[in-house]
């Protein structure tokens, strides 16, 4: 929502798609639609998607086939594609004067590109081609990142014009290990990417004070102005529309108002999907097989590795 905001703040002339999973709640659905010119749902699960045969083999990698469905977009004819935990700071239109794939390196291994920010053309061929690779050669990093660096596997060395320059994909991560370069350059950035565990949504804002609470956890904390931008434009332009879909439901913010932030800081609850019906574990096996895991409940990464280290403890 905020990304879509900063977007329409800084007059993009292009129309805006949001691809949502089957767990986004239906009030934040309808927010999603007054922001977005299209929201398109996107279910892997779904037997009837290609994706679902990939799933069989790689399960591990219900996330990715998530994100590589943006190639499925074909009423459009080029897109700039963005993760859900970036910032617009000024009008990026000119990203779609570059060709498939564009896109910035990443600071981890800048002989990588990073997937946070891409352009690319949808393609049904392409899609089918990248689960193909997907089933075949899985992932090296477990998620899209890795699928996409060894599908377009000549980016670092073919075409200079496609490597994008790092304002258009400026880290949170790459500001904590150069600081010189980013006082020399960050000036210019026009996109700003939340990258690492702790995203902006999990801190708590002060509107009062306009502060940012908990950024002593995160490297981003070296320019926490990006988290304010982010945490101002959330109070200000989408807490209003999430209220007046929600009602009286509570709902988590992480936000206090100036009349909540006093001794006993009233917070609102989290906008969230009602909770997974419990299964036995033969159920469970039996969607395992089917290439059905919970992805983004029990089944997901953080509650296979918790269980796996209680093992090894």
């Amino acid at each position: 929502m905020v990304l879509a905001k900063s977007l329409r703040n800084h007059n993009t002339s292009r129309k805006l798609v949001a691809l949502i999973g089957p767990h986004v709640a239906e009030p934040t659905r309808q927010v999603l639609h007054k922001l977005y010119d299209e929201v398109v749902l996107v279910d892997v699960l779904d037997s009837g998607d290609t994706a679902h045969l990939a799933l069989m083999k790689r399960p591990e990698l219900g996330v990715t086939f998530t994100k590589l469905h943006c190639w499925t977009l074909t009423q459009y004819s080029k897109c700039v594609f963005m993760d859900a935990d970036t910032l617009v700071l000024a009008n990026i239109d000119e990203l779609f004067e570059r060709e498939e794939l564009s896109a910035a390196p990443d600071p981890g291994w800048p002989d990588c590109f990073n997937s946070g920010v891409f352009v690319f053309r949808p393609s049904n061929d392409v899609y089918g081609k990248l689960l193909t690779h997907c089933e075949e050669k899985g992932s090296f990093d477990g998620g899209d990142q890795g699928v996409l660096n060894s599908y377009f596997s000549n980016w670092a060395t073919e075409d200079i014009s496609k490597h994008l320059p790092f304002i258009y994909n400026l880290s949170s991560i790459a500001i904590y290990s150069y600081l010189p370069a980013f006082k020399q350059y960050g000036r210019d950035a026009k996109v700003v990417h939340f990258l690492g565990k702790v995203k902006p949504w999990n801190y708590t804002y002060d509107a009062k004070n306009k502060s940012v609470k908990g950024q002593s956890q995160d490297p981003s904390t070296l320019h926490p102005n990006y988290l304010l931008q982010w945490w101002e434009l959330f109070s200000t332009s989408v807490l209003p529309l999430l209220k007046e879909e929600y009602g009286s439901e509570p709902f988590h913010s992480g936000c206090e108002t100036g009349e909540e932030a006093h001794d006993t800081a009233s917070k609102v609850d989290a906008p969230q999907a009602p909770p997974p019906p419990q299964i036995s574990s033969q159920e469970r096996k039996q969607k395992w097989e089917q290439g059905q895991a919970d992805y983004m409940g029990m089944d997901s990464f953080e509650n296979i590795e918790r269980k796996l280290d209680s093992f090894l403890k």
